[in-house]
């Protein structure tokens, strides 16, 4: 009886421990692909604890995060001829963790080779203002590059995008001065626009003044107020233009007038001998 109760314990010991070694635990970030005799089983295991038949089945762990992978620098030759030096970033996730363990040995490995194949062939197509500018088309045109191996193997490609672009150090110094003759160009073009606008806006007050006089008048008393108020010890006090301009017609005025001459002793006779010859007529 004793023998029994012993043998009974025993094989229930074992069928415990036989259940313990089939238990497996799978996170809510995994998902898992059991292989039972070495073909795997249709579909994936979900989160929580799943149970395996010991040594019929194995499970491997896929992790289904977005991932990320850094693209190694990658060197090439835009298509206007300008060598650079270009490094990107990928972002992917597992959507089947089925074909993603079956259709490729390494799919981080695979993936970040595709990246790089793809990253020199986007350098070659394009020119060098679209590395610096529009990155946005750039990394959309990555993006469906690396997405359409990678969908046969379960996997999607989230987001691709261009870190840094790495120039030549005598292509910095030309971008520099073009950039500078590019703001030296602003400047005159701002600094002349505002003097013409200042110029139209002197004349259109001097023609309002011309018109009004009292508002030359008021200028000038503004003007000596503005002095004053520095509190200075000499008052300059501004002469009219138009005083000056009065004095400058009077002075030609007199001298276009005649000068009378004056009269001598034989200038009077003859004055008035002519001035008695009618009366003798008469």
């Amino acid at each position: 009886m004793e023998s029994a109760v012993v043998g009974v314990v025993v094989v229930v010991v074992f069928l415990l421990l036989l259940l313990r070694s089939g238990m497996r635990v799978i996170n809510e970030v995994e998902r898992g692909v059991v292989f039972r005799f070495g073909k795997a089983l249709p579909g994936h295991r979900q989160p929580g604890i799943t149970f395996l038949i010991p040594v019929a089945d194995r499970m491997r762990k896929v992790n289904v995060q977005v991932a990320t992978l850094p693209i190694r620098t990658q060197e090439g030759i835009t298509r206007d001829n300008v060598s650079v030096k270009v490094d990107a970033v990928v972002y992917y996730r597992v959507t089947d963790p089925a074909r993603a363990t079956i259709e490729v040995q390494d799919y981080a490995f695979a993936v970040g080779q595709v990246a790089q194949s793809s990253l020199r062939s986007i350098i070659g197509k394009s020119d060098l203002d679209d590395l610096l500018s529009d990155r946005e088309r750039l990394h959309e045109g990555l993006a469906l590059m690396i997405d359409s191996p990678a969908a046969g193997w379960g996997i999607h490609i989230d987001r691709v995008e261009i870190k840094d672009v790495q120039l030549p150090e005598s292509l910095k110094r030309s971008m520099s001065r073009q950039a500078e003759a590019e703001r030296e160009r602003r400047a005159r073009v701002i600094t002349a626009d505002g003097e013409f606008q200042a110029a139209q806006q002197l004349a259109n007050a001097s023609r309002i003044m011309a018109d009004t006089p009292e508002a030359m008048q008021l200028r000038l008393l503004q003007t000596v107020v503005e002095v004053a108020a520095e509190k200075n010890s000499t008052l300059v006090m501004p002469f009219p233009v138009e005083l000056l301009r009065y004095f400058d017609r009077a002075a030609r005025n007199l001298d276009a007038a005649p000068t009378p001459t004056p009269e001598t002793p034989e200038t009077q006779t003859a004055t008035a001998t002519d001035r008695s010859a009618p009366a003798d007529a008469s």
